[in-house]
């Protein structure tokens, strides 16, 4: 009889190890589907500011961003949104032509692999 209680008791510990085990799974893609969902909404919405000012489209290229005043303000929302996207991951914002390119990365805590999120969009203006 107290073999069968051991037992009983292995099979109840084991069960919820593997409760615990996939909580923590649960978790892990609960915080990344936050990450990717803010990086989505970040990138469209720094889409969404371009349009409004297609005239300056050259004006978001990565090098002369942080001299537009909305481009400088999205930049630090960024890094306060995303976790480690400063540094070496700061967003880079590609235009070529009328085509913009946003790509966001960033860093879980604890992680040691960076993700990525990317955006192509063409922006034209009415006149175009």
């Amino acid at each position: 009889m107290l073999i069968e209680a051991l037992i009983g008791m292995l099979i109840f510990s084991i069960g919820i190890l593997a409760l615990l085990g996939m909580q923590a799974v649960s978790m892990r893609a609960t915080i990344d589907a936050k990450y990717r969902t803010e990086a989505g909404f970040l990138a469209n919405e720094l889409v969404g500011v371009i349009w409004s000012d297609a005239a300056n489209i050259a004006n978001y290229a990565s090098a002369s961003c942080a001299s537009t005043t909305s481009c400088a303000a999205w930049l630090a929302k960024v890094g306060t949104r995303l976790p480690n996207a400063t540094g070496a991951n700061i967003p880079t914002i590609a235009v070529s032509g009328r085509q913009v390119t946003v790509t966001l990365f960033w860093q879980r805590p604890g992680e040691t692999t960076v993700s990525q999120h990317n955006v192509v969009a063409q922006v034209y203006r009415a006149s175009d």
